[in-house]
């Protein structure tokens, strides 16, 4: 049994700048959804789309939007920024999720509270809010991450198999059941299990834990 350290490695630099780039945002659009009234429905259902779409249908759409743009001189296809961009995006649900349910469970008398002591929406969300929703971001990184190793359908669509640049572990797996090795494709297999079983099961007792109201 051997793993790809190679593409594992690679994997892991794709997590590690999805999660630099999207929580943030991530922490800002929960925040916008979190407060809007009108149309709020229609902007939750856009941003989960990603979880409702065949993998392969949002890659190809992606394949399709990527091959009209460059990035300093480099096109998105096949290569490993094209990656963090399509991460990002078939992650949004994932990361924005979690923030915005984190968000909306913060009691409504601690936000009135903060505006009768006089502090302005700035300082309510930087010294209440966000402190209060410090779970839905952990759980927010921790889905994020684990999903973002495990992805095979967008990634393969958008940068195939590149050693070094494009092949993840994920895409390891399929090459290795292709070439008939399963014992590589059972140990990576098993590893990515062992992640993701971790993940989710941190995630889910971060949430579960009672709030402090």
């Amino acid at each position: 049994m051997s793993i790809d350290t190679q593409a594992l490695f690679l994997s892991l630099k794709l997590a590690f700048f999805t999660l630099l780039f999207l929580i943030p945002f991530g922490i800002w659009a929960a925040y916008q959804l979190a407060r809007l009234k009108k149309g709020k429905s229609l902007a939750e259902a856009a941003l989960a789309l990603p979880l409702v779409l065949p993998p392969t249908v949002l890659g190809y759409y992606l394949l399709i939007s990527f091959t009209q743009f460059e990035l300093f001189n480099q096109t998105l296809t096949f290569s490993f920024m094209g990656l963090v961009f399509a991460s990002i995006i078939f992650n949004l649900p994932f990361a924005i999720q979690p923030i915005q349910r984190a968000f909306e469970s913060i009691p409504q008398d601690i936000k009135e509270a903060a505006q009768c002591s006089g502090l302005s929406p700035w300082q309510s969300f930087k010294l209440i809010e966000l402190p209060l929703a410090w779970r839905g971001m952990i759980s927010a990184a921790v889905m994020t991450f684990a999903h973002t190793l495990g992805e095979f359908g967008v990634i393969l669509m958008i940068g195939g198999s590149i050693p070094g640049e494009t092949k993840t572990i994920a895409i390891s797996i399929y090459d290795s059941v292709q070439n008939m090795d399963h014992a590589s494709a059972s140990g990576m297999s098993l590893l990515l299990l062992m992640i993701s079983l971790i993940a989710i099961t941190w995630s889910y007792q971060l949430t579960s834990r009672k709030r402090v109201t």
